[in-house]
């Protein structure tokens, strides 16, 4: 698998609306999308008005603020289109219900990794506001801050790990070093001193404090203008009107420094906001509270290159340390008098203030940030399974099944098999659960079904005309599949019939054979078992010419059911002998204590090769090739044994070779299935009960006994998930992975329905298969 970043999801805030969040998730999806062309980017904003917005074509959903079920609507929709990955913007105010809390119903019930940016971090938070951010924390693959103050609040007041928090500066847009002089003119504040404050206006701004310094500035400078740009908050403007803008017009008037005092009262343009701050001599921040984790007003101004003079709230202390600017008390227009008079009479100082802050604004640029998302994005990815490991190790069933199930294996459930299947054979892939027609069928899938048809009918108490029905079907697509030209079974079949002209594989060709063999074995019906005698002598000699280990074992196991029925066939007998002998001689040829294995790599279906020598080492009475099978099926197990004990399979991105590290992803539903066939084998050969441990412990891979803690098996559909990704299951459910799953958990019944029978001691019963909770 590609474990690449393909397609990207963004839920916060999104312009037009008019906050700084909305410019932000705006400014950051947007340069992810340009900083990365491959990447497909899209928004799911939070609309807090009836008639909400005109927004641009990247908007794909609107979540309504206040109606939760918006929120749950938003993850439905997610979760189908399936992006690689959330990256969700907080902050308490943006989101429904009381202290934001509806932001949870959506995040639990995503199934790909979160990456959380918090805008807010409260020092003392209430209860609930603990419970929310917590919440959101431990479901995020990361969170990022934007300054160190806010990595040390995170993970001591919230108890967030410090290996899952990231330092991204707020970014800022990407801008030469211009003197302010360049746009003063078109504004006629060509010999002004000019000092500017931007940003949506509130009473928490600290505003009034700079009207207060102006007389005191203004009779040493009374060049000056202070700009005071940036809408009324819309939030305010709702319950309050323009109460605050007119009281700082009135307290300027009082002051006398009307004059001196430009209003622009309106959400300027990025470009324009860009003019006004190349053309500020000074940028103010006079905020009247410490806790201001994160301000993008002062990012901004700090990257553009101004001299700045702040109160020292967190954000400001932190950036305008070591003589990036200059920090006054709060509440204090004498001191920001003061500054401001040093600063437009020292034109070194504040030149070398300004670039002293431009030139650390260099990794804060909108494309570095951007790209250190993405950077995290992928390690968000390529990590999920341990983060949701830690977080979900104990949902073994709950939810899919009832109380008295959760302690039981699944109850058969065949419509995804059925609807897979029409008249022709098993479609071999499925988008989602639909079948796919446009994939055809294929004869190693048929045979997969075929057998387990041939399972259930064996363990039916009657004959079910359902079962033959299907088994029917497919034996049918099989007998079509043989070329008798060739000598060979053909496997790709088009939707409408026609057979695509590759040469199908000694795998598939051996598959066919086992699915053959299988139903001479054990199925009762005579009409099947004709066809299947007569596809069987064809098909089994050309084997003897095949090179596939798999392909061997695939036919031994095929042989192996046969001579149960028809034990003095000679011919099949010498077939086994000579599959057997070289199997067992690529074992000696490449195994050695530390890789007891047939060959110097690890592919798919493994323990078919095991599974393969234990059959044949047992029915020949061969105790050293026996004794081989279980050697290697044990290493195999051992080695596809996570650190907390699950089973995990290895993966199919790449083969794993001898001395190289395993691959983790994508982990397919086959190699369960193998394993437990091969386990279940082992313990009938030699009663030891480890044996049926380890298929139990394999079963449960289906079951959330994995790791990402996720149900691979679909209760709903009947179906089984293609695959665990890194990050995510894979959501197609095609016939391979389902035939996997439900074939493993028929050999698991049939299992526990042998101990039974045997009246194991009380200690084996306790640890049947069928007890599957609370080891996940």
């Amino acid at each position: 698998m590609n474990n690449s970043i393909l397609n990207i999801a963004f839920i916060g805030n999104y312009l037009p609306r008019q906050c700084g969040i909305a410019t932000f998730t705006t400014s950051l999806c947007e340069s992810v999308a340009a900083a990365h062309p491959g990447l497909s980017c899209f928004a799911v904003p939070i609309t807090d008005i009836p008639e909400g917005y005109v927004y641009p074509d990247r908007v794909r959903f609107e979540i309504e603020e206040k109606n939760l079920e918006s929120y749950r609507r938003a993850a439905d929709f997610l979760n189908s289109n399936n992006p690689d990955i959330v990256c969700l913007q907080h902050e308490y105010g943006i989101f429904g219900g009381d202290d934001g809390i509806f932001i949870l119903s959506l995040i639990r019930k995503l199934r790909m990794p979160i990456v959380t940016t918090l805008h807010t971090i409260l020092q003392r938070p209430s209860a609930r506001q603990r419970r929310i951010l917590t919440e959101i924390a431990e479901r995020s693959s990361f969170v990022v801050v934007m300054t160190e103050k806010a990595v040390d609040l995170i993970s001591t007041v919230y108890n967030v790990p410090l290996s899952r928090i990231r330092l991204i500066p707020h970014g800022i847009p990407e801008m030469p070093f211009i003197d302010p002089s360049f746009y003063k003119g078109q504004y006629e504040l060509t010999e002004k001193t000019v000092l500017l404050t931007f940003g949506l206006l509130s009473p928490n701004k600290g505003i009034e404090q700079v009207i207060r310094a102006l007389p005191e500035i203004i009779k040493v400078k009374p060049e000056t203008v202070y700009i005071v740009l940036g809408a009324t908050h819309p939030g305010l403007i709702r319950h309050e009107g323009e109460a605050y803008r007119l009281s700082l017009q009135q307290l300027a008037a009082e002051l006398h420094v009307e004059k001196h005092v430009l209003f622009r009262n309106r959400f300027v343009s990025p470009e324009e906001l860009k003019e006004f701050l190349v053309m500020a001599d000074i940028y103010i921040t006079p905020y009247l509270y410490e806790e201001q984790i994160t301000s993008g007003t002062l990012a901004y101004s700090f990257g553009i290159g101004n001299a700045i003079i702040s109160t020292p709230y967190w954000h400001a202390a932190e950036l305008l340390a070591d003589g990036r600017g200059i920090l006054v008390p709060f509440r204090s227009p004498e001191a920001i008098a003061e500054a401001v008079i040093r600063l437009a009479s020292n034109d070194a100082e504040r030149n070398t203030m300004r670039k002293n802050a431009f030139l650390a604004g260099r990794e804060m640029t909108w494309p570095v940030t951007a790209r250190k998302y993405v950077e995290l994005f992928q390690e968000a990815r390529m990590t999920r399974h341990s983060v949701t490991g830690q977080n979900q190790a104990a949902l073994p069933l709950g939810g899919l099944f009832s109380e008295e199930e959760q302690n039981e294996l699944p109850k058969l459930k065949l419509d995804h098999i059925k609807r897979l299947t029409d008249d022709t054979g098993m479609i071999q892939h499925a988008v989602y659960t639909v079948p796919n027609h446009n994939e055809g069928y294929c004869s190693d899938d048929n045979a997969r079904a075929l057998i387990l048809m041939v399972l259930l009918s064996s363990q039916a108490e009657k004959v079910d005309p359902e079962i033959d029905r299907l088994a029917g079907i497919y034996l049918g697509l099989l007998q079509y599949a043989w070329e008798e030209a060739s000598g060979r079974f053909r496997n790709f079949l088009n939707f409408d019939r026609s057979w695509r002209a590759e040469i199908a594989s000694e795998d598939s060709h051996g598959r066919v054979v086992w699915a053959l063999g299988t139903c001479l074995g054990k199925y009762a019906n005579p009409g099947f078992q004709g066809a299947a005698a007569q596809l069987f002598e064809k098909a089994l000699p050309v084997v003897s010419q095949f090179s596939s280990p798999r392909a061997w074992a695939f036919t031994i196991i095929a042989i192996h059911e046969y001579l149960q029925r028809f034990s003095g066939d000679r011919l099949v007998d010498g077939i086994r002998e000579e599959l057997s002998s070289r199997l067992f001689a690529l074992y000696k040829r490449n195994a050695d204590p530390q890789w007891p294995w047939f060959e110097s790599y690890l592919t798919y279906d493994n323990a078919k090769l095991s599974h393969a020598l234990i059959l044949s080492g047992h029915d020949t009475e061969n105790r050293e090739m026996l004794d081989a099978g279980l050697g290697s099926l044990k290493w195999l197990m051992e080695t596809q044994t996570s650190p907390r004990g699950h089973f995990r399979p290895v993966g199919s991105d790449r083969v794993y070779k001898k001395g190289e590290e395993m691959p983790l992803f994508d982990q397919q539903p086959l190699e369960a299935n193998s394993a437990v066939s091969a386990c279940l084998e082992a313990y009938r050969i030699t009663g030891d009960f480890y044996w049926h441990k380890e298929a139990q412990r394999a079963f449960r891979w289906y079951l959330g006994g994995n790791d990402l803690s996720l149900f691979v098996f679909d209760a709903l559909s009947g179906g089984c998930h293609d695959g665990l990704h890194v990050d995510r299951l894979n959501q197609n459910e095609g016939a391979e992975s389902t035939l996997a799953f439900h074939i493993a958990l028929s050999e698991m019944k049939e299992a526990d329905k042998s101990i039974l029978l045997e009246d194991p001691a009380p200690s084996q019963i306790n640890k049947l298969s069928t007890r599957i909770g609370g080891e996940v």
